[in-house]
């Protein structure tokens, strides 16, 4: 154990390192439960999706263990599952198949991406008033689906929106989740998101908004998604933006989130580079087209994983530990589907407050760097598309640069991106 994952090395010890994988299981495993929920709306087989869920993690978090022996955890990632389900398949109307395709495609982009000596030129290409309004703007979307599984936001004719019956047991136990949740992340304590979730669900089975599937039982079959991606149907014009939305948001995120986690860990080089960081990215970038293949959405690195760091996580024994929880977790399948809906969505509210944060990181004092930000992160939800919002971004984005006479401020990646995004709406439409 010591020579596989230098136990010395990084001064710390396989007991530590197995309460670490504990900790950050603990804080991302209600993925489990929300990704078949938000996916099943798809289309997709809820028990296929769940199993996938796991199992994909299982993989990626043991490959990101043995092969980079970092202390990151990884799973099918929030935000990208929304999009999937509510901007591709019930937005545009593609099928799921094809969706997965998609995904497929832009994982194997983003694998030749982290392969090739490219990767650190495209996240330093982009502006990051840009990567930081793409972030915030998935968390008003989470936020806008999670109020409207609640039955807190409802259609209305007059204002498109509406408050729905805030006094109904869905729009209440929301709100207790999403506050006890908050109370729990203030008082730092591991596990507030899967906590909030069960003591939620269980209100709602006393109260009767719930009904009881049961705990444990076989493996559901993972048959109905395994495989099913349709992969030449993906390469059509019109899903040019969504396959690019795809790969931006699986690249940026699994950027910060591995320099972050790193930091925390102290697992930076003296140069503040991150060893091993080749190895990373090809774990991160591959677990993408498995997730995809397997019938799930993105699997990507979690930044929940920096609670275990925190507990003193350290090595890839902290991923491999969380590999084997979630290998566990199969067995649960029925605890799944006993969660309701208002459940999850006090867990996507406060999802989406932790990326909604990231507004604060824009300078505000400079309107060709706000105004685009800005207008990505409100196109994202209120167009109920990712890749719309990056596109009204990036096109505003170089107008402006280009009017205010700061054309030299324009990187050329973000300029020819911009030109693409006109042509695909002038000659394809949105």
């Amino acid at each position: 154990m010591n020579r596989l994952f230098q136990l010395d090395r990084y001064r710390t010890t396989a007991r530590r390192e197995v309460v670490a994988g504990v900790t950050t299981y603990l804080t991302m495993c209600y993925i489990a439960v929300v990704n078949p929920q938000i996916l099943s709306e798809a289309g997709m087989d809820h028990g296929a999706v769940f199993v996938a869920t796991c199992l994909a993690a299982a993989i990626a978090c043991a490959a990101m263990g043995l092969y980079a022996n970092y202390p990151i955890a990884l799973a099918p990632g929030m935000g990208i599952n929304a999009f999937f389900t509510y901007g591709v398949v019930l937005g545009m109307g593609h099928p799921w198949q094809v969706a997965l395709g998609a995904l497929f495609i832009s994982g194997v982009c983003f694998v030749i991406i982290s392969v090739l000596p490219i990767r650190t030129w495209i996240v330093n290409a982009f502006p990051r008033s840009l990567k930081m309004a793409t972030a915030a703007g998935i968390g008003f979307f989470l936020a806008l689906i999670a109020m409207r599984n609640a039955g807190l936001v409802v259609t209305n004719e007059d204002t498109l929106v509406g408050l729905g019956d805030v006094t109904s047991w869905s729009v209440v136990l929301a709100i207790v989740g999403l506050v006890l949740i908050a109370a729990l992340d203030a008082l730092k304590r591991a596990g507030a998101v899967l906590i909030g979730i069960l003591a939620v669900t269980a209100i709602g089975l006393l109260v009767g908004e719930a009904s009881w599937e049961g705990a444990v039982s076989a493996i559901p079959s993972l048959a109905p998604t395994l495989g099913q991606l349709r992969i030449g149907a993906a390469f059509d014009a019109a899903l040019f933006g969504v396959i690019f939305a795809f790969l931006f948001t699986d690249l940026f995120d699994t950027s910060g989130t591995l320099i972050a986690v790193s930091k925390q860990g102290n697992l930076l080089d003296s140069s503040g580079n991150l060893p091993r960081l080749r190895h990373a990215v090809i774990v991160d970038s591959g677990a993408s087209v498995l997730g995809s293949v397997l019938g799930t959405s993105s699997v990507t690195s979690y930044i929940e994983s920096a609670a275990g760091v925190k507990a003193g996580g350290r090595t890839g024994l902290t991923s491999v530990t969380v590999a084997v929880l979630f290998l566990l977790t199969l067995f649960l399948s029925p605890l799944a589907s006993t969660i309701p809906d208002f459940a999850t969505a006090a867990a996507l509210l406060f999802v989406a407050s932790v990326m909604i944060r990231n507004m604060a990181e824009i300078d505000w004092s400079d309107a060709t760097e706000y105004v685009p930000a800005v207008v990505l992160a409100v196109t994202i939800p209120f167009s109920f598309s990712i890749a719309h919002g990056i596109a009204a971004g990036f096109i505003t984005y170089a107008a402006i640069k280009l009017l205010s006479g700061r054309f030299g401020q324009l990187r050329p990646a973000v300029a020819v991106l911009a030109v693409l995004f006109v042509l695909k709406i002038v000659f394809l439409g949105t």
